[in-house]
């Protein structure tokens, strides 16, 4: 197959007799994930608590508003990724979209950190539902069909580990500044309340200009294939209807559902375990600082080694590493912040397995699905993901909201033996029974490189024909 004209940008996706990918153009795919990466992770760290402890609204009542935000997000999701596969413009189909994002994205995150003074009650809960509501929505635009296109840059099947392992730096690049941000914040939260406001303002401000910048670099710089144009469902339904015939990727929803039970308690719990379990909740943002930087300082290993055992086998050594690790946690104590710390580290190593390979193999599934209806639906498949990605971290957060108020929660004191029970619980032993269960479950797996390698052949073949 040879390479086909392209849409303005910096380089041409590779074919699979050339499959190495330019820098240049992994870098302009992976930026806009540095900003989106710092905004998720201050939303999922800090937000719950910040609503807490700062603003003083309920837990239950912020664990339902973050709870059907996900879980509409989750339904948005589909909607996006049909209209992306279906998008004809001649920037290509996820371009624009990475360009509209720019505006809603910077003020959704603006409104959820920077609700006015001088509201309570249902007001402020109305505002805090739109703005949460809005985020989600708005990056649900951008990260969709930037996950389709990251799909659609090459076709060999290693060459996707390293797009989508630079992809995961980027995440993680974005999320360590988040934790400078977060503790910018706790030790604003400290001073006072008024101090904790102007400061969370303060960085929605600055985070939505530098990530619209980042969105908007993307969006003029990268390139489409145009024979992609054209070729997504017809219809909405069958679209999903085909990821759901789709064996391989039944598969591997069922594995994201199950595993993101577990993950939701991890990111929002972490301050909580750190403050009132540990007793540390200052030394909060290195215990998260000791989960990040091995996974992206490894994600360079990960791609070679996934080369000589399969993408398959090392993923499931890293849930099985990730379900020791959070499994450890239920055992944390009050001043346990080293084995906390060490804990931390093993599952940053197994993160970066994970975020490295999980995406690689959803892009393998689509290529399995254009063999079997000559479409290209890579919106419709990573929308279905993000689907269930999103109800089970809608769930799981709306559990963890009531769980941590029916144990008799009370922020800012000391928090009684049942509630560092549920914390402990939540935080440790739920994640350790939902990755043992995707780790088993992807043991039935079957999309190996060499059956993938014969769709390729079959697939090549059939465009030469064209």
């Amino acid at each position: 197959m040879t390479e086909v004209e392209h849409t303005s940008g910096t380089a041409a996706p590779r074919s699979p007799s050339n499959p190495r990918v330019p820098l240049s153009v992994i870098v302009a795919y992976c930026l806009p994930t540095v900003g989106s990466g710092f905004m998720f992770l201050l939303v999922s760290l800090y937000l719950m608590k910040f609503a807490t402890d700062v603003l003083l609204i309920a837990p239950a009542v912020m664990g339902t508003i973050f709870g059907l935000s996900r879980i509409w997000d989750a339904i948005s999701d589909p909607v996006a990724g049909y209209l992306s596969d279906r998008t004809q413009h001649r920037a290509g189909r996820r371009r624009p979209w990475i360009f509209v994002s720019m505006f809603p994205i910077g003020l959704a995150y603006w409104m959820a950190w920077s609700p006015p003074e001088g509201i309570t009650g249902g007001a402020l809960t109305a505002w805090m539902t739109v703005g949460v509501f809005g985020f989600y929505s708005a990056m649900t635009v951008f990260v969709v069909p930037h996950l389709s296109l990251g799909a659609e840059l090459t076709a060999d099947h290693h060459e996707r580990s390293r797009i989508f392992g630079f992809r995961h730096v980027g995440w993680t690049v974005g999320s360590i500044f988040a934790l400078l941000g977060m503790a910018r914040l706790l030790e604003a939260e400290s001073v006072s309340i008024e101090a904790s406001r102007a400061t969370a303002a303060q960085l929605a401000v600055a985070a939505g200009i530098v990530t619209a910048a980042m969105l908007g670099f993307a969006a003029f710089r990268l390139r489409e294939r145009p024979d992609f144009q054209g070729r997504g469902a017809d219809k909405p339904f069958a679209a999903f209807s085909d990821v759901w015939a789709n064996p391989h990727a039944r598969l591997l929803l069922t594995v994201t559902l199950v595993e993101n039970l577990g993950a939701a308690t991890i990111g929002v719990l972490t301050l909580y375990v750190a403050d009132y379990v540990i007793g540390a909740g200052h030394l909060a943002p290195i215990v998260i600082l000791c989960y990040m930087v091995p996974s992206v300082a490894l994600v360079p290993l990960w791609i070679p080694i996934s080369r000589r055992v399969g993408k398959r086998r090392l993923w499931m050594g890293g849930q099985l590493l990730t379900s020791l690790s959070f499994g450890g946690m239920f055992f944390l104590g009050a001043g346990d912040v080293y084995p906390m710390a060490a804990l931390a580290v093993s599952a940053g190593v197994a993160a970066g397995v994970g975020g490295t390979l999980s995406p690689s193999l959803q892009a393998d599934v689509i290529d399995y699905d254009e063999y079997q209806t000559r479409e290209r639906k890579e919106g419709a498949y990573y929308s279905a993901w993000s689907f269930v990605y999103k109800s089970a971290y809608g769930l799981t957060l709306m559990l963890t909201g009531y769980v941590l108020q029916m144990s008799g929660f009370e922020p800012n004191v000391e928090q009684t033996d049942t509630v560092k029970l549920a914390l402990r619980t939540l935080y440790g032993g739920f994640p350790f029974v939902c990755y043992l269960g995707g780790a088993l479950l992807l043991r039935n797996y079957r999309l190996d490189e060499g059956e993938h390698a014969r769709i390729r052949d079959a697939l090549d073949a059939r465009d030469s024909e064209r």
